[in-house]
């Protein structure tokens, strides 16, 4: 059966307009980039069977552009979508600190690091620099690592915030292992950095680690 003869409350498009996209499964989003199906499958079945391929969305959606035209149902043209929602979502997720507002959701930063530091596939230290306002003044990565550790010198971030003039700042690494558990190294260089940073009047607001799913943020464990 194709979408057009589904009932009208469930195909994806019509789903999205009357209740919003969060209403829509990973599939159906997928299915609307998708456009049609192919060899006797809809957009949506096409879909499923691209995410049962990959384990989820975001092995599916983490490869090369020139990765994704070559897998059944998408092609060029389709690649090229889904790899420009990735961006406009990534950049759209910039744009509120990038335009020097202030940060009044930390989950707001929270999914900035995550989609900054998720996709990577080594370890990496950032930092975002917040002026007296909570206001964006710079996001820098700051160490690189190996997939299982990335060395991070709080003098190096303590530096950096000097140059930027900031009053606050919020640092995130990402875990490749996709567990967003906070190590006790990671908990201990937390300390290390709220004390280091402290001694310059700048405050440490939160420290993210980012794997599959949300971030796990330190201040709401109490960790900061």
């Amino acid at each position: 059966m194709h979408i057009r003869d589904w009932p009208a409350t469930e195909r994806p498009r019509e789903k999205l307009l009357a209740r919003g996209p969060g209403a829509l499964s990973d599939a159906e989003l997928l299915a609307l980039f998708l456009g049609s199906g192919c060899a006797g499958q809809d957009a949506v079945s096409n879909a499923r069977a691209l995410l049962a391929a990959h384990a989820g969305l975001r092995p599916l959606l983490d490869r090369d552009p020139r990765a994704l035209l070559r897998l059944r149902g998408i092609g060029p043209a389709r690649a090229c979508l889904l790899a420009a929602a990735l961006e406009l979502g990534q950049r759209h997720l910039a744009a509120r600190l990038e335009r020097g507002e202030a940060l009044t959701d930390p989950g707001a930063a929270g999914r900035y690091f995550a989609r900054r530091l998720r996709a990577l596939g080594h370890e990496v230290f950032a930092v975002l620099y917040l002026d007296s306002r909570h206001r964006a003044l710079a996001f820098e990565e700051l160490f690189r690592g190996t997939i299982d550790g990335a060395e991070v010198h709080p003098r190096i971030v303590v530096q950096r915030a000097l140059a930027h003039g900031a009053a606050a700042a919020i640092v995130g690494h990402n875990h490749p292992s996709g567990n967003p558990e906070p190590s006790a190294a990671d908990r201990a260089l937390t300390a290390r950095l709220r004390q280091a940073l402290a001694l310059v009047d700048v405050r440490l607001l939160d420290h993210f680690v980012v794997g599959d799913g949300a971030p796990t943020s330190m201040a709401e464990r109490g960790l900061l």
